[in-house]
């Protein structure tokens, strides 16, 4: 599915982005890996970087690949450090990341990045998300929080609505739409990683083990996995704009109870 296609991977060394990696290979990709950490495995590239600030972008973006199929921004934090350095990785980072590798991804590429149905409010609360999506660039994003008046707690269901909501303007901007650049997103429920510790701790026993009840299990990092290079192959070429619940029936579960059907 994949087969000659190189993809950029960000988060590669843990969890989705490691299996994410893995499998891509095993499709026939060639895979040039990002993280803060070094990956177990090899790939055919990785990167050590650190892309929650415009340096740390800037140095990445200079050792790509000058032409690359996909971009895949599974990295992500639970939001235990605090919502400054959340927004900073979850979103801001990955958004100006995207933005800077735009040209060069290849003309029908694809953007895919991995949010949350822990992002499910971000209709709820449109109006904070279009003010804070519609910051350009690297913000300070201190400043952003304090004009917005985010409290330290919701650092990361915000930066998840946020990723939801620019994915579908995303998909549309001049950057991406006029080089035939899809940019979808992946919303999983919990999955069954090492960080899952850290969301119990930000997000509480309670909810997490609420959202497994009402699927059954929590994903595996190999259900997500299938998914995100699906949306990087050509046979997603008509997706855009898109965020898929891959959460074994989890927002439909809370769609029920929300809007009662």
């Amino acid at each position: 599915m994949l087969y000659g296609k190189t993809v950029v991977i960000t988060g590669v060394s843990a969890g989705i982005g490691a299996r994410t990696a893995e499998l891509a290979v095993s499709l026939g990709a060639d895979v040039v890996g990002i993280d803060i950490n070094e990956p177990k495995d090899h790939c055919a590239g990785f990167i050590k970087g650190d892309l929650s600030h415009p340096e740390g972008i800037s140095a990445v973006v200079r050792q790509l690949p000058t032409r690359f199929d996909a971009l895949l921004n599974v990295a992500g934090i639970s939001g235990k450090v605090g919502a400054e350095a959340t927004l900073a990785v979850n979103f801001y980072g990955l958004r100006a990341f995207a933005e800077a590798c735009a040209p060069s991804i290849r003309e029908g590429g694809a953007v895919i990045s991995v949010a949350s149905v822990a992002g499910y409010g971000w209709r709820a609360n449109i109006e904070r998300a279009k003010a804070m999506v519609g910051e350009p660039g690297f913000p300070d994003i201190k400043a952003v929080m304090q004009k917005n008046g985010i409290p330290n707690e919701i650092g990361y269901p915000l930066s998840k609505e946020l990723l939801i909501l620019w994915t579908q303007k995303a998909a549309h901007a001049p950057l991406f739409k006029d080089r035939g650049i899809r940019v979808n997103a992946v919303s999983p429920g919990p999955v069954d990683t090492t960080i899952l510790k850290e969301f119990r701790a930000v997000l509480g026993d309670q909810k997490v083990d609420s959202d497994i009840v009402r699927v059954g299990r929590a994903a595996t990092a190999s259900d997500i996995a299938p998914v995100i290079l699906f949306l990087a192959s050509d046979g997603a070429r008509w997706i855009n704009g898109a965020n898929i619940s891959n959460d074994g029936g989890l927002e439909a579960s809370i769609n029920a109870e929300v809007l009662g059907f």
